[in-house]
């Protein structure tokens, strides 16, 4: 990268940084299409460390405010949609299931802002972890299928157990990466260079997240969610 492209490289990881440090995903839905463009090697390897790097961070914030029981369900699914991911991403265009997948998405946001709920149930939360390891892996960005089962929840108690899930989540996709030969030390080194972009959205989102959590959490995500939704369809359609 040149300095210039690191520079808005760095801005918009700082931008989703701050967004997750609020609701809990976010970074690279909104970094994502923008270090694609900067340079394609970027996602999944990298895009992926500075979600790791992230996610420790607000999860360690809000350590005591983790669904213990929803995690252990989302990575009975999320392990195998993570290896299934992986391969895509080995050893084929990943185009039509990401197009898919962020089809449903948007018809999810749009049940659910008509009032539609999916229960948070063992069942659901397997499906959840699944899709969310496989998108996680082919694109760095699994968030949504996930946020969408926990949107009702109170903003600390969602930003702690998505954190907790997707830094496990995305250590294994890395490892997964590696095992396949799609990471390596210099995506590392350029992974590293985005870290203090990382923390300084980390550091403004411990404000943004008090102002979020007056009733804004929900609509936020809903919001996010579609924004992922169709950034990917937009990616991938063109």
């Amino acid at each position: 990268m040149t300095w210039v492209q690191l520079a808005v490289a760095s801005g918009v990881v700082a931008l989703g940084a701050m967004i997750q440090g609020s609701i809990g995903f976010g970074v690279n839905v909104v970094a994502g299409p923008v270090l694609v463009l900067i340079d394609p090697e970027l996602v999944p390897g990298p895009a992926l460390v500075i979600a790791f790097l992230l996610t420790v961070l607000v999860w360690v914030r809000e350590r005591g405010a983790t669904d213990l029981g929803g995690f252990t369900w989302v990575f009975v699914g999320r392990v195998p949609g993570t290896v299934v991911g992986a391969l895509t991403v080995a050893a084929l265009p990943a185009r039509g299931t990401a197009i898919s997948l962020s089809a449903i998405v948007l018809i999810a946001v749009a049940l659910s802002v008509a009032g539609w709920r999916v229960r948070r149930t063992r069942t659901a939360l397997v499906g959840a972890g699944g899709v969310s390891g496989f998108f996680g892996t082919v694109s760095s960005v699994g968030g949504p299928p996930i946020a969408l089962l926990y949107q009702d929840e109170a903003g600390r108690d969602v930003r702690g157990t998505l954190s907790s899930i997707f830094a496990v989540g995305a250590l294994f996709s890395i490892v997964m990466l590696v095992a396949v030969g799609r990471f390596d030390f210099g995506e590392l080194r350029t992974s590293l260079l985005l870290l203090p972009a990382v923390v300084a959205g980390f550091v403004v989102s411990r404000w943004t997240a008090r102002l979020l959590d007056r009733g804004f959490v929900r609509p936020a995500i809903l919001a996010l969610c579609a924004s992922s939704a169709v950034a990917a369809l937009v990616r991938y359609a063109i």
